[in-house]
């Protein structure tokens, strides 16, 4: 029977502790008993891109998406077969380590992703980008945490708040879409958009890319004034 194996570990800035695995051929991160990304499961977080681009589609010649967590670059490598040639993509993520392990022991999985000349690669906080953003963005991905809630990270809520889901609005064009990612369903979550005068668009998705496994939820929030 193969062990699972430790590769590294890493603490979040103000948060808990990461920790990569490897079992035969498969990376998992996780944190404490619960395992955040896998190499097992990632059709939902290609999802993300996929299905943000197709509702933004057509609405810019030169689409700027924000991505809110590298983690295992799904999200962006989807982007990047999507999105045009001229598009730009701010990925931004908080902990130093994770860029470390994509250009390291996954390093065949990240291939050229991050250096391609639409991305532009911003160690910091998701939430300052946010908060920075002035009808910058035409997508808002954002994969931090298990859910709407500060798992990874207590700091995290604020994105989350009513006043984050405000300064999120104020970041997008006026045709944008803010997607957020979550293991599952939170209605009352899906209220508190909707009060941030979005309208929301729940999408259940598969997490394995063949259609199979769990169901992830996915909110779509779009300006709707």
């Amino acid at each position: 029977m193969i062990q699972r194996e430790l590769l590294d570990s890493a603490w979040i800035p103000d948060g808990e502790k990461l920790e990569l695995f490897r079992h035969d051929k498969d990376f998992m991160i996780v944190i404490g008993h619960n395992e955040l990304m896998s190499t097992r499961k990632w059709g939902s977080e290609e999802a993300l891109a996929t299905m943000a681009y197709d509702r933004i589609k057509g609405s810019s010649k030169r689409p700027h998406f924000l991505i809110g967590g590298y983690g295992m670059g799904f999200t962006l490598r989807a982007a990047l077969r999507v999105l045009p040639a001229d598009a730009k993509i701010t990925v931004v993520e908080l902990v130093p380590e994770i860029i470390q392990w994509a250009r390291g022991p996954m390093a065949h999985l990240t291939g050229d992703c991050l250096e391609d000349p639409r991305v532009n690669l911003v160690m910091g906080d998701v939430a300052q980008a946010i908060v920075d953003g002035h009808g910058d963005y035409d997508a808002i991905l954002l994969d931090v945490d298990n859910g709407p809630d500060g798992l990874v990270r207590e700091d995290n809520n604020v994105i989350y708040s009513k006043v984050g889901l405000r300064e999120a609005y104020g970041a997008l064009t006026p045709d944008g879409v803010l997607a957020i990612w979550s293991a599952g369903a939170d209605p009352s979550f899906t209220r508190r958009i909707e009060r941030a005068r979005f309208a929301v668009d729940e999408v259940k998705v598969h997490a394995r890319s063949n259609g199979k496994g769990p169901k992830h939820v996915i909110w779509f929030a779009s300006k709707s004034e």
